[in-house]
């Protein structure tokens, strides 16, 4: 059926960059089509092209403010290949620790100052009062511990990188900088309660998903592959290879980090500047699948901390091939995860590894390709860096964690339009619903949209009347 009519959402709110939706009626008021479109587009894969590769641990942090560290850290592996080395353990180690500082306070944003409004007030409450205020003034203590747990995890990318945002700690072959002493004993106390607030933030999800079972099981749920990296098949967030479960378990695929071109392909539509990966074997869209803290949960065979791995049995429990497809069931992985975060951080404050003064390998040889992968909160984040003899940039590839997640978002925000929108009139309750699928996936706009090659560009110079004067599209 023609579209008659057209909603549109925009922007979507409690998200990082800027997105919409629009939902196309047919003549009787009933959903055709609906779809997410990311507006924003970033070049850094075409900028970065003739600087030295060593900048890029620095430049490309600033792809993001949220997540810079994932950035960063992604860089420094793609460097370390560059030039050939495996970093020492005093130096993965720390990595690994700024990493965990950015999964903890990651997750603390995404669960209590953007999810957890809909979550405690209901989706088609006063949107005046569905927010973070809200949050505060009506639940002050479970908002101000979860500014406490998303503090934590930003001291610790402080302590390490210099600052909270940006910060500068990993270079080409280890890190620029150790633990103090004092350092670790600081973050050894706060550990009791930080654990103990993740634990009050599952209990509080698990009560919700409880009560509200019957939503979770209808809302844009769908059966996709799952894709994260595991080490010896546990949950890893650092370093491992990537694997790819299917719908029903079985593991589809795993592969290194450095043949992920073999296996991953980006699909374009003209209707998003945001690129659809997939499953190259497979096909598009048959080949899509799900990242971040649900991809990763249904990926792995277990977790290697004790409490996250008794979580990761309760939250698999009624599934016979341990598979959770719910998308409301993001939130609680994304919680699981910010345990398994706050107990690696405990382990590693008794490696005796943290402590040593060996930070760096040098090399006067260079390769001329390098793949540095890992999992930012959003999920699996990629970058391919190619070089010259002289270690100018001639080529750079960014697959972003928000990119792999692109199709199931539409996806999502279609059925449930087409559940929900009947003779046209949606209220701003339905509507909120579907800005919340793309919360439940907590998307990085302005990170996922650096493509290279021909992309669809459609731009529109407006006279000072409000006349379109010129139009121009590639």
């Amino acid at each position: 059926m023609a579209t008659v009519r057209k909603i549109e959402i925009n922007p979507i709110t409690r998200i990082e960059g800027h997105g919409k939706i629009t939902v196309h009626l047919d003549e009787k008021g009933n959903v055709s089509e609906a779809r997410f479109h990311v507006t924003q587009f970033r070049g850094f894969e075409l900028f970065c092209q003739g600087r030295d590769f060593r900048e890029m641990p620095v430049i490309t942090p600033r792809i993001c403010g949220i997540c810079p560290v994932s950035h960063h850290l992604a860089s420094a592996k793609a460097c370390d290949a560059l030039l050939g080395v495996e970093i020492t353990p005093t130096a993965h180690k720390l990595r690994e620790l700024l990493h965990m500082g950015q999964i903890v306070q990651s997750h603390a944003l995404s669960f209590f100052h953007l999810s957890s409004p809909d979550l405690l007030f209901g989706f088609d409450s006063d949107p005046a009062t569905r927010n973070i205020a809200g949050v505060a003034e009506r639940f002050p203590e479970l908002a101000v511990k979860g500014v406490q747990l998303r503090k934590f995890g930003q001291e610790i990318i402080q302590v390490l990188g210099g600052k909270k945002v940006h910060p500068w700690h990993s270079i080409p072959g280890g890190v620029n900088r150790g633990l103090k002493p004092g350092e670790m004993d600081e973050i050894r106390g706060s550990l009791p309660v930080m654990k103990a607030t993740v634990g009050e933030a599952l209990k509080l999800v698990k009560g919700y998903l409880d009560e509200n079972s019957e939503k979770a099981r209808s809302f844009a749920t769908m059966e996709t592959a799952c894709m994260g990296l595991v080490q010896d098949g546990f949950l890893e967030l650092y370093d491992g290879d990537i694997r790819l479960k299917g719908p029903r378990g079985r593991i589809i695929d795993e592969f290194p980090d450095w043949d992920y071109l073999e296996n991953i392909g980006e699909h374009v539509e003209a209707w998003s500047y945001l690129k659809f990966p997939f499953y190259k074997p497979l096909g598009f869209p048959h080949g899509s699948y799900r990242v971040g803290p649900l991809g990763r949960i249904n990926a792995c065979d277990d977790i290697s901390t004790p409490e996250a791995s008794k979580e990761l049995a309760e939250f698999r429990k009624g599934s016979e091939d341990g598979m959770v497809h719910q998308t409301l069931f993001y939130h609680y992985a994304r919680l699981i995860e910010a345990l398994y975060g706050v107990e690696r951080i405990e382990e590693l404050m008794e490696d005796p590894d943290i402590t040593g003064s060996d930070l760096r390998v040098t090399s006067t040889d260079l390769y001329p390709e390098g793949i540095g992968v890992i999992e930012a909160p959003r999920g699996t984040l990629i970058h391919h860096y190619k070089i010259d003899e002289n270690g100018a940039l001639t080529g750079v590839n960014l697959i972003v964690a928000t990119g792999h997640n692109n199709f199931a978002m539409s996806k999502g925000v279609e059925m449930v339009a087409k559940e929900n929108i009947r003779d046209g009139e949606p209220s701003e309750g339905i509507l909120n619903s579907m800005e919340h699928v793309i919360r439940c996936y907590d998307p990085c706009l302005s990170c996922s949209t650096h493509a290279v090659g021909r992309m669809p560009l459609h731009l529109e110079i407006f006279r000072a009347d409000g006349v379109i004067s010129r139009e121009i599209s590639n």
